[in-house]
């Protein structure tokens, strides 16, 4: 940012150098004296609406960091804000005390250099936007903000914006950020995936019992049913070719031929017949 800063006002230097030299007037001749030190009556602030809070100005990595830089004319006649510029510095380095070598490996990065051409009336003001994006490690940094600005002699003015301390810091997240939703989900499925293939290879094979025991307990069912339903062999079987359960021919025939029971009639009952048969 240095190097472009010297070469910006290189570039309107001598841009102004042939203006005048073309009025034959130029401050370059040998006869011409030490220019006059002129000052900028204008006011040039830049501020952040949406990054400074309590805790100073915050720098988020991957959104856009919008400035508004106010331009104030208090000059008799209107003012030309040619560019815009800045770079991000170490803070524990100062840049006055170094050579330009020095200052310029105190840059930590060099910001985006906007050209606007934007021309201020006299006794006006105009807010012209400024935005950066970074991505970068968190930490402390010194924020500086130049504009080159010109006035009706065509006089080259670098202001400084803003210079000061601001700090950059990560994105915060959230638990309903779509992409916090998928990354959870995922995991998810990874560890209940991990989980079965661990049960179903290690952690089953340690514990066989569990599955004979049910299947004896299946067979001694099948054995005791089969052995229900097996017909009785040999002498156990019906001698009488009627499946009974026992074998008739060791019972004796009085007990298996019993006498039916007779019915006596009682005494009461043949007297009411006969006195009705009267």
């Amino acid at each position: 940012m240095v190097a472009f800063r010297y070469s910006v006002l290189a570039a309107l230097a001598l841009r102004v150098v042939s203006v005048l030299a073309a009025e034959g007037d130029s401050p370059l001749a040998d006869d011409a004296g030490s220019p006059p030190s002129v000052e900028l009556n204008a006011e040039v602030i830049a501020t952040f609406p949406e990054a400074d809070d309590i805790f100073g100005v915050k720098l988020v990595n991957g959104r856009p960091t919008k400035a508004v830089v106010d331009v104030t004319n208090n000059e008799d006649e209107p003012i030309l804000v040619a560019f815009l510029g800045g770079q991000l510095l170490n803070p524990s380095r100062d840049l006055a005390a170094e050579d330009p070598a020095g200052a310029a490996a105190a840059v930590v990065r060099n910001l985006t250099t906007v050209r606007y051409e934007a021309s201020v009336p006299a006794g006006e003001k105009a807010s012209l936007p400024y935005s950066f994006v970074l991505d970068m490690q968190p930490q402390d940094v010194r924020l500086q903000l130049v504009a080159v600005v010109t006035n009706a002699a065509n006089q080259i003015f670098q202001v400084g914006v803003y210079d000061q301390t601001v700090s950059i810091v990560e994105a915060p997240t959230s638990i309903l950020d779509p992409q916090v939703i998928f990354l959870y989900l995922f995991l998810s499925a990874a560890f209940a995936g991990t989980c079965y293939f661990v049960y179903k290879t290690y952690i089953e094979a340690l514990f066989p019992q569990t599955k004979r025991a049910g299947g004896a307990k299946g067979a001694k069912k099948g054995r005791v049913t089969v052995a229900e339903k097996e017909p009785l062999s040999g002498g156990e079987g019906s001698a009488t070719g009627t499946d009974k359960g026992y074998d008739e021919s060791w019972i004796p025939s009085d007990h298996i031929n019993r006498p039916a029971a007779r019915r006596v009639k009682s005494g009461a009952s043949t007297k009411s017949k006969t006195k009705a048969a009267e």
